[in-house]
């Protein structure tokens, strides 16, 4: 007879009276409450999400992890959320899928090798596993890559990450709302906020569609759509612009495909996921905007460039494509911070790229901001003052190599 599987969190009346309130059912705010309630002992905590969790980018990546960045700002963050995975699995006592089967950036030109070389140096300075390849070792490690003159980008070369990887970015959704309701935390899906109140500086209120909170205590990780409730709700003008990024998975394949590999000129990278598709992801859309919608356009454009980098993928079909938002910075870096004006109010956004690799890491040390009110000293690079002061970081050589016909 077919048991009912019981509920992986539990469902509460929404109260009127809550020490934080986090406006975003995704990972990062997800991984805020978690680790507010086990490390903190901050078990009055609210989630809000207007429509389910993981609805928004965590759920709509290509659950990549990796620790490869280039500046000493980043580098720090990343290796440690990287690290986090296997520790988080054993605490969450939930299979997150973590598979660290290794990353391969390939670089295309000279130059490009020049640059990993610096990427490289920096990532090992700071205790990063990570290795320049050339291109014989780059047909070593993914033997179906086409390493000759043919493709219009020849290989060059490339840097290899071992300890990079995959995580199954829905059993991580799972697993941190199942761990965050065992301490106590109320999960309030299908919740829209329609404002938050303020009283000599501080926060007072949310406001949603099921009543009003009074709560000291706010933060915004709501991705693509953060900088709009800022700036709507609170009047905060934050430097993102949310862009669209699409991805799509092949039929199922036989095991051709051991590691991440990815490509800046191209735009494109791939991973071969536990049922055999190869998924695969392109660049962003040129333009903000805040569509979901797949294009043609990007459909062409992964098939051209998995055919040039792996010409054995000519001819396999596209089965699904979907879409995400990204909230991107200038500088590719994301905001986490509190408000000089407003006591109480705490932002984690801006993420682009990066949103899914970090939001363990950006989670614990969220939580330690708000629990305390003093931010983490590995946090303090990211305020949103660095545009202010015209201190932007430079992680955006380290992404993409540009030509003059992309």
């Amino acid at each position: 007879m077919f048991k009912r599987c019981k509920r992986l969190w539990n469902t509460y009346p929404l109260k009127s009276h809550y020490d934080a309130v986090i406006i975003g059912g995704g990972l990062h705010g997800l991984a805020t409450a978690y680790f507010l309630a086990s490390r903190h002992g901050m078990t009055r905590v609210a989630v809000l999400e207007k429509r389910y969790i993981g609805f928004g980018g965590s759920g709509r990546n290509t659950a990549i992890v990796r620790a490869n960045q280039r500046t000493q700002e980043n580098l720090p963050l990343y290796k440690e959320a990287l690290d986090l995975w296997p520790v988080l699995t054993k605490e969450l006592d939930f299979n997150l899928m973590f598979y660290n089967c290794g990353n391969l950036n390939l670089a295309h030109s000279e130059a490009a090798l020049k640059a990993m070389r610096m990427q490289v140096a920096s990532a090992q300075f700071n205790g990063v596993k990570i290795e320049l390849v050339d291109r014989r070792e780059c047909k070593e490690l993914i033997p179906i890559l086409d390493i000759s003159d043919r493709p219009r980008y020849p290989i060059f070369g490339g840097m290899f990450h071992p300890p990079g990887g995959i995580v199954r970015h829905d059993a991580v959704v799972w697993g941190l709302a199942r761990g965050a309701s065992k301490y106590g935390v109320h999960i309030h899906q299908g919740t829209e906020v329609q404002g938050i109140g303020v009283r000599n500086g501080k926060i007072q209120h949310v406001d949603t569609d099921k009543g009003r909170i009074h709560t000291p205590r706010v933060l915004t990780a709501a991705g693509g759509y953060s900088a709009d409730i800022s700036y709507r709700m609170l009047g905060i003008k934050l430097p993102i612009s949310p862009l669209t990024i699409q991805a799509m998975v092949t039929q199922p394949l036989k095991p051709i495909l051991h590691h991440v590999v990815s490509s800046g000129m191209y735009h494109c990278y791939a991973n071969q996921t536990l049922k055999g598709e190869i998924a695969t992801g392109a660049h962003m859309d040129p333009w903000p905007n805040y569509t979901t919608r797949t294009s043609a356009h990007y459909i062409k454009h992964q098939a051209e460039a998995l055919g040039e980098m792996i010409p054995c993928l000519r001819g396999v079909k596209f089965m699904r494509t979907w879409a995400g938002l990204a909230d991107m910075t200038p500088d590719m870096a994301p905001i986490m911070d509190g408000n000089d004006h407003i006591q109480g109010y705490y932002m984690d956004c801006g993420w682009g790229y990066f949103g899914f690799k970090s939001c363990a890491v950006t989670g614990k040390y969220m939580a330690e901001f708000m629990a305390k009110g003093e931010c983490p000293e590995i946090l303090k690079p990211f305020t949103l003052r660095r545009f202010q002061n015209h201190n932007l970081m430079g992680e955006t050589a380290a992404l993409v190599e540009y030509t003059s016909d992309n």
